[in-house]
């Protein structure tokens, strides 16, 4: 385990490449200790190093206090460390502790990460992901594909299930969700949400129902060419394609009530960072989808 650092945030980085690490951020609470066991977990079927950071912009040495609080975090990080070892024998499992803004630490870091783990506190009565606001600015800011999980995260037996919008056809997003469902061994449904064209809402229900199927047939042949390279590259995978009339997030927030990953696109814009912006349907999953959310960026 490697010290705080003693200035600002980490140095940029180059980009990693799909066999970097599995980076999963760390700050002794709850949510985070089931975090790094889920990257744990992720690193071994990827068979890549696993990376546990802290960051904190720690305060002066000589606060009354802070230098019990700053040994102590260190030592929470190495047994951590310790622990995760143990979990996963065999696996490359390394800790740092940076003296930087958690955010600027961790978009960073997903330079070079393969994924980027972060935890995320249980369903509150409302039904929903108490969403930090470091999570929030890292899933909006990471050059790499996040997965949040919550804290209290037990894996169902369900599919990985991917939301794909036939307007921007993913092809990352895709790659991710295929090679995710590979890895586990269990079968991938692909929904598709579609709604009826612009104008319809002053149509009858019985005109409405008449061009169901001629709009659905359009939907499901893009549906078929956008699925058909990746099927291809892999064959082993199991696929379920469903085509879902409704609106995404809604739809997508359902279809994640069975599955053990819901993977997402992020497309990117190519301005500055303080207007990236998370998507309707991203937003909604991580506030409402009890199964661990995988976003990726793409574009």
């Amino acid at each position: 385990m490697s010290e705080p650092a003693s200035t600002g945030p980490v140095g940029p980085a180059a980009a990693g490449p799909v066999g970097g690490p599995v980076v999963v951020g760390f700050d002794g609470s709850p949510e985070s200790l089931t975090a790094t066991e889920w990257a744990t977990h992720e690193a071994q079927r990827r068979a890549v190093p696993l990376e546990v950071l802290e960051a904190w912009p720690w305060p002066k040495r000589d606060v009354v206090g802070s230098d019990q609080t700053y040994h102590r975090a260190l030592a929470h990080l190495a047994e951590r460390e310790s622990a995760l070892t143990a979990l996963a024998p065999g696996l490359s499992v390394v800790s740092s502790a940076v003296s930087a803004d958690p955010v600027e630490a961790l978009e960073d870091a997903s330079h070079r990460a393969a994924l980027l783990v972060l935890g995320s506190r249980g369903l509150g009565t409302l039904r929903g992901f108490l969403v930090g606001s470091v999570s929030q600015e890292v899933l909006r800011r990471s050059a790499c594909p996040v997965v949040l999980v919550r804290a209290d995260h037990d894996e169902p037996d369900g599919p990985v299930t991917v939301g794909l919008d036939l307007t921007h056809p993913a092809e990352e997003v895709l790659e991710f969700a295929f090679r995710a469902a590979a890895l586990r061994s269990v079968p991938l449904r692909v929904v598709h949400v579609w709604s009826p064209p612009a104008g319809s809402e002053y149509m009858s229900f019985d005109a409405i129902g008449g061009l169901e199927p001629e709009v659905s047939a359009v939907e499901r042949d893009g549906l078929t060419a956008a699925l058909a390279p990746l099927r291809t590259r892999h064959p082993d995978v199991e696929v379920t394609a469903d085509l879902v009339r409704g609106k995404p997030a809604v739809e997508l927030v359902d279809a994640a009530a069975t599955a053990r990953l819901l993977v997402l696109g992020r497309r990117l814009h190519h301005a500055p960072l303080r207007h990236h912006h998370l998507g309707p349907v991203a937003h909604a999953a991580i506030h409402h989808v009890h199964c661990p959310v995988a976003v990726i960026p793409y574009g």
